[in-house]
């Protein structure tokens, strides 16, 4: 139980200084079950969270869902996709600029196949029209999330944002 706590404080160490490959992403693993996380996954994982988030702003800033498609699957992706032709059809953008996440694990299933996160994201918001900032607001947003393995990197299947945890 020990070396388990000391891993997820390691992680948690570790991952929060990946600012270079996205913004911050402190990574909690001391909740998840029912399987213990390998030490690579535990790596890739805030990388490949702050990179997906880092893809979702450039999308969403520049209008192309194209852009979702490495780091975002199945309903993620779809949402994500609806969500940009539906600015682009009103004439606005939107503009994240990424404070960081508080990501925990909390199910890692049996076969290594599926994680379950839920991340607290300190975002600002800006609503821009044509170059024109219309609105911004500083939030703090939860999600919870589920990510797969690809062939190199995890991609977020399904990105929900909820209310509280």
């Amino acid at each position: 139980m020990r070396h388990a706590l000391v891993l997820a404080l390691l992680f948690v160490f570790s991952a929060s200084c990946l600012a270079a490959d996205g913004p911050r992403v402190q990574f909690d693993i001391s909740h998840i079950g029912p399987r213990q996380m390998e030490e690579v996954t535990g790596r890739n994982i805030p990388r490949d969270w702050g990179r997906a988030w880092q893809t979702l702003a450039v999308a969403f800033a520049q209008n192309r869902p194209d852009l979702l498609g490495h780091y975002f699957t199945g309903f993620a992706q779809q949402k994500l996709t609806a969500g940009i032709a539906a600015q682009e059809k009103s004439g606005v953008r939107t503009r994240y600029v990424d404070h960081g996440h508080k990501l925990e694990a909390f199910f890692y299933s049996p076969d290594g196949g599926a994680l379950e996160l839920h991340d607290t994201a300190d975002l600002e918001i800006q609503v821009l029209d044509g170059n024109n900032l219309v609105h911004s607001e500083r939030v703090t947003l939860r999600y919870i999330g589920l990510m797969t393995p690809a062939a190199d990197h995890w991609e977020v299947r399904v990105l929900e944002s909820v209310p509280s945890f």
